[in-house]
């Protein structure tokens, strides 16, 4: 059927490799409603394959359930699955995993009235298989320049994690204890069993979790979120 739209109102569908704006990359987005993930990166559009199972969907269900464990029982943090996130002009991207700190809490991020994320929040996660390319360069440049403070890299294929912290406008690799654990800068008591996370060994990944929330660091942290929550809504 030949559509009646003059052409000059015809909306474009987004295609790999688009240079948009961000408002233009949206308008294409939105005309697109059966389109599950496109993401704007550094003013280049980058829309998802696939997702198979163990590469990707797998391993994303582990770091959710340590993190959502972790937002649970941590009052004024927030956690998104594959939220979109307008970080400037010229980057869009959509996040496998988003750990926020709630704006009334203190943190950096807000919520527009349509529903997005604006601003950069505190830890984003990104499960890389194929993307590794796009996720170690081109989005940890955009990441870093719009101030998102933890950024985990799971380079599936390679077995490997990386856990960067920004420390005056640079991207630093989060130092493992000698207990081979990971221990978030901006979320005390998030730690994070490396070994046995890649091995699929959850038992093992969610009791060292419990002991960072155990933490005294931890109980200090929620009750700091908890003074700003009063102070704002005073």
């Amino acid at each position: 059927m030949v559509s009646t739209t003059p052409k000059y109102l015809q909306i474009p569908p987004l295609e790999n490799g688009d240079r948009l704006t961000r408002y233009e990359f949206e308008r294409r987005y939105n005309a697109m409603p059966h389109l599950k993930k496109a993401e704007l990166i550094e003013g280049i559009v980058h829309m998802a394959s696939p997702l198979r199972f163990e590469p990707h969907a797998e391993p994303h269900a582990r770091i959710i359930t340590g993190l959502g464990v972790y937002q649970a029982l941590t009052p004024g943090v927030r956690l998104g699955d594959n939220p979109t996130v307008r970080l400037d002009l010229d980057n869009e991207p959509q996040p496998d995993v988003v750990l926020l700190i709630d704006p009334a809490s203190g943190g950096q991020s807000q919520l527009s009235k349509d529903g997005y994320i604006e601003g950069a929040p505190e830890l984003v996660v990104e499960i890389a298989a194929s993307s590794a390319a796009i996720d170690l360069h081109a989005k940890k440049r955009a990441y870093r320049r719009n101030g998102i403070k933890e950024y985990i890299v799971w380079q599936v294929l390679d077995e490997r994690l990386s856990w960067f912290y920004l420390e005056k406008g640079e991207y630093l690799d989060l130092p493992v204890d000698e207990d081979g654990i990971l221990r978030s800068r901006v979320f005390p008591g998030l730690w994070l069993a490396v070994s046995e996370l890649l091995g699929g060994k959850m038992q093992q990944v969610l009791a060292v979790l419990q002991q960072g929330l155990s933490s005294a660091e931890h109980k200090g942290f929620v009750q700091d979120l908890a003074k700003v929550r009063d102070v704002q809504s005073e």
